[in-house]
């Protein structure tokens, strides 16, 4: 398809065509392509009309001018008006100038203004013309500006088709705007192909339209495929831009740098992007305060920055500034839109806390604690209640012995000073203090800054004080053993006014042995019983008595007298073991250690010694070894009887002091200490029995006497019941009970049968234990033989038991229980035993393989094939358990006689 542009006549055509060809040829060295663009008659200021593709032209055109004063080039070849124009004819031309100041290169544009309705008109007349030119189907682009003013319809170019030179061709278009969203917005003339639009079109709705064109004959003969037509809205600047947020807050410390970032604004436009519509520069208006400038933003991207180093908080904690954005790249005629930024000025540490006084005087009682005495006050600009405003306080001088504090009051800021140590008038009646202050956080300029300083003067009181104890804790020596009624210095106090112990009175308050008293008037002391250095109240070598001290006011004060005992060697050393065990089967000696309470000095070495005369039995029979300057060995001659022994121990330390000590030695069958029982005591090589061996042998007289007498009258009774058995034989088994109580006279077996010897070397099997029958609550077993009962193996009128068939001529097994049967009555042969237990066997086993319900209990005798090698794990069965291996712990828990034993045959 192609654009028609019909004239009104013949020669009017031809003068264009001439105008045109003038136009060519003055261009010619230097003209691009001419511009066509379809106005209305009427146009308004600063009003877009068209672009013009400048790139085509001059691509490295780096200044833009028009010939005609009423329209503006931009940049991306928008052309618009720069003042209300009415055309007065049908054309209005005007000339681009592109040059490029470098390469002092130019290059011109035609512009032609054709008025719209003269444009509709010539299209309409050209319908009447019936010579046409050769077309093409191809698509032709095509544009409509938004929010156009008309007229409607707005005829947009005509598409027509080769084939209307042999056919009648009628044109029709579908798609969006004409039978989809939105309706009718274009549709097309059927026998012209003229493209129209109804009415204006907003682009930020719709951008661009892909219609289809199809061209038929009156049959419905379609020679020409379905043209795509596009047509493009073309931008118009309707949108203003608008900014994220009607107000900004920013804050930034007060003395920042010049070009601190303070923040950023933005703002949004709804037109074309990457236009000169959407181009948006930013500025500030107006600052309030109105001092000078302090803040910049930047056109292109919105950043608000500073310009000035001195911002302070204290003088404006605040500025407004009144912000514009506009579009069309900040050209007067683009669209702008206003918002409001506040900024807000952050507090920092640059100014010093300053003392409202540099001096200050004050009065204060000696010994007075823990008192307010005085309240320092500062003054600081900074921002209240933050680190920059609140004060630290320091004593950097006078308070040598830490007799004062300074802390600060949280909510007044004030320096509190109190005094938390006595003062003494007698030792200093002024003191001077210097107190700095500084703040919190660290000063904006140093962070080493003192701060300021003030001066305390502080005059000291005298008050009417009583007696000192000091030093709280006096040191007297006095040898132990020293004689009664020996004096001693005592305790001293002091008055701190006369700084003498005159009129001073003392009392004792504790003395626990007793030992002294206290002269009153004095303080000296006086020894009332020996000393003893190895008293349990000392430690370490000083006894502590406690003084009160008084002056005539009745004040007190309290002080320790301590006093060292000097050591005198009053004690021997002795054996604090008086018992010693030896076990004769493993040690043949002891190890005795001697102590001496003195001290060191009057201590070891020690010299151990056996006291007796020489032909007595401990010097013959016992040896001390010396093993170290505290121990010896003590061992036995010769191969003494067990029992106990006195052996008498002298010990002496290094200075002859000397002490013997009664050892009880006790020789014990026996392999460790703690398994000793002492059996036969000797006293002069005797033994004797002891009280407790006797009682224990009359009780072991008298349990004999009752187990006879029970065996006896139990055996009697017995023999008028008959014995009875449990039921279920075969699930008896071999039952360890530790049961100490009488048992009852049942007879168990083992496995649920008996094999009996009879006769000396013959073997013979006597019976098989049938299931027990109950009867009155007894349990009776019948004995089987050829279908005779046990009976036959008992005598009229007596109840035998079991034993009883063990032999010819033998007895019961309890004498007591009838009379003699003969075992040949109990011979039974060995198919009768076979054929009497093995149908009962197999139904135990059966009964064994089943639970309550019948069915297979879960732990019962199964058969597995074996497959060449036997389970290392065993058996699994639920009821299997893991035996020991050997089952010989119990060897190390023997009890003292069996471990003598054990003991001989390791020796062996």
């Amino acid at each position: 398809m192609a654009v028609a542009r019909p004239t009104g006549s013949a020669s009017g055509a031809l003068c264009w065509q001439l105008l045109l060809t003038l136009a060519i040829l003055t261009f010619a060295c230097d003209a691009c392509k001419t511009v066509t663009l379809h106005v209305p008659s009427k146009l308004d200021a600063v009003k877009y009309i068209g672009r013009v593709n400048l790139k085509e032209c001059f691509k490295s055109a780096n200044l833009i001018h028009s010939s005609d004063p009423d329209f503006q080039i931009l940049e991306d070849g928008s052309v618009y008006t720069t003042n209300a124009i009415l055309l007065s004819s049908a054309k209005r031309s005007f000339t681009v100038l592109l040059s490029n100041t470098e390469t002092q290169e130019e290059k011109k544009i035609l512009v032609l203004l054709e008025q719209q309705t003269e444009v509709l008109r010539k299209r309409r007349s050209q319908e009447k013309v019936l010579i046409r030119a050769k077309r093409r189907w191809a698509p032709i682009p095509c544009s409509v500006s938004e929010n156009s003013l008309g007229p409607f319809p707005l005829f947009l170019q005509q598409i027509q088709s080769d084939t209307a030179q042999n056919y009648t061709i009628y044109y029709s278009i579908s798609g969006p705007g004409v039978d989809k969203e939105p309706l009718n917005l274009f549709y097309v003339e059927r026998d012209t192909g003229n493209l129209f639009c109804t009415r204006p079109v907003d682009r930020e709705k719709y951008p661009s339209f892909e219609l289809v064109a199809f061209a038929t004959t009156k049959d419905g003969y379609t020679p020409e495929s379905p043209l795509p037509l596009l047509i493009r809205i073309e931008d118009e600047n309707d949108n203003f831009p608008i900014f994220t947020e009607t107000t900004y807050i920013f804050n930034v410390s007060e003395n920042s740098r010049v070009g601190t970032t303070v923040g950023q604004v933005c703002a949004t436009d709804e037109d074309e992007p990457d236009t000169l519509h959407t181009r948006l520069m930013y500025s500030i208006i107006e600052q309030l305060p109105a001092s000078r400038t302090l803040f910049f933003m930047q056109p292109a991207t919105g950043v608000i920055t500073t310009t000035s180093s001195q911002l302070d908080r204290e003088v404006t904690d605040k500025y407004q500034l009144k912000i514009k954005v506009q579009d069309m790249d900040g050209q007067y005629f683009g669209l702008q839109t206003t918002a409001t930024c506040i900024i807000n000025i952050g507090d920092v540490n640059d100014n010093l806390p300053t003392f409202n006084r540099l001096s200050y005087e004050i009065s204060v009682e000696e010994n007075t604690i823990d008192v307010e005495i005085l309240r320092v006050a500062v003054t600081d600009k900074d921002l209240i209640n933050t680190a920059n405003w609140r004060a630290n306080y320091t004593i950097l001088k006078g308070n040598k012995n830490g007799n004062f504090k300074i802390v600060t009051d949280p909510k007044t800021n004030e320096g509190v000073l109190y005094v938390v140590k006595p003062l003494n008038y007698e030792e200093k009646q002024e003191m001077t203090l210097q107190i700095s202050v500084v703040n919190e956080a660290p000063n904006f300029a140093s962070s080493r800054s003192t701060g300021s300083m003030a001066t305390v003067t502080v005059n000291v009181q005298n008050q009417d004080e009583g007696p000192e104890c000091r030093p709280a804790v006096q040191i007297v020596h006095i040898k132990e053993n020293a004689p009664v009624s020996t004096k001693v210095i005592g305790y001293k106090a002091h008055d701190p006014e006369t700084n003498s112990s005159s009129g001073i009175s003392y009392e004792k308050l504790s003395d626990p042995e007793g030992w002294v008293s206290v002269d009153e008037n004095s303080g000296s002391i006086t020894i009332l019983r020996s000393l003893d250095r190895e008293a349990k109240t000392i430690r370490n070598g000083i006894y502590n008595i406690t003084i009160l001290a008084s002056d005539k006011g009745k004040r007190t004060c309290t002080g320790t007298l301590g006093i060292i005992l000097k050591d005198v060697n009053d004690n021997g050393p002795f054996i604090p073991q008086k018992t010693v065990i030896i076990c004769k089967t493993v040690m043949s000696s002891a190890e005795i250690v001697a102590v001496d309470p003195d001290e060191p000095i009057h201590g070891p070495p020690f010299d151990f010694s056996l006291e007796g005369v020489s032909d007595s039995g401990v010097l013959r029979m016992w040896r001390l070894t010396k093993i170290n300057d505290t121990a010896a060995r003590l061992s036995y001659l010769n191969d003494p009887q067990f029992g106990e022994y006195i052996v008498p121990v002298r010990v002496a330390d290094r200075l002859g002091q000397s002490l013997v000590t009664q050892l009880k030695v006790i020789l014990c069958d026996c392999v460790t200490q703690s398994d000793c029982n002492i059996r036969s005591p000797l006293i002069g090589g005797r033994p004797i029995l002891g009280k407790w061996a006797i009682l224990a042998m009359l009780l072991g007289i008298a349990l004999l006497f009752c187990v006879l007498f029970t065996l006896v009258c139990g055996a009697t009774g017995a023999a008028k019941k008959p014995k009875v058995f449990p039921d279920d034989l075969a699930q008896q088994n071999l039952i360890v009970s530790n049961t100490e109580a009488p048992g009852d006279d049942k007879v168990y077996s083992t496995n649920g049968f008996t094999t009996y010897t009879m006769g000396g070397s013959t073997q013979g099997i006597c019976s098989t234990l049938g299931s027990g029958v109950k009867n009155g609550g007894q349990e009776t077993i019948e004995m089987v033989k050829g279908g005779q009962t046990v009976e036959s193996c008992q005598e009229a009128g007596h109840h035998h038991t079991l034993g009883s068939c063990k032999g010819g001529g033998q007895h019961t097994l309890d004498s007591c229980r009838g009379g003699q049967v003969e075992a040949d009555n109990c011979r039974h042969a060995y198919s009768d035993w076979y054929t009497y237990t093995q149908p009962r066997l197999g139904e135990k086993v059966q009964l064994c393989n089943q639970d309550n319900s019948h069915t297979h209990a879960q732990d019962y005798v199964r058969t597995y094939n074996y497959e060449g090698k036997g389970s290392a794990a065993g058996s699994v069965g639920c009821c299997s358990e893991r035996q020991e291996e050997d089952g010989l712990e119990f060897l190390d828990h023997l009890e003292p006689k069996f471990r003598t034993l054990a003991e001989a045959c390791m020796k062996r």
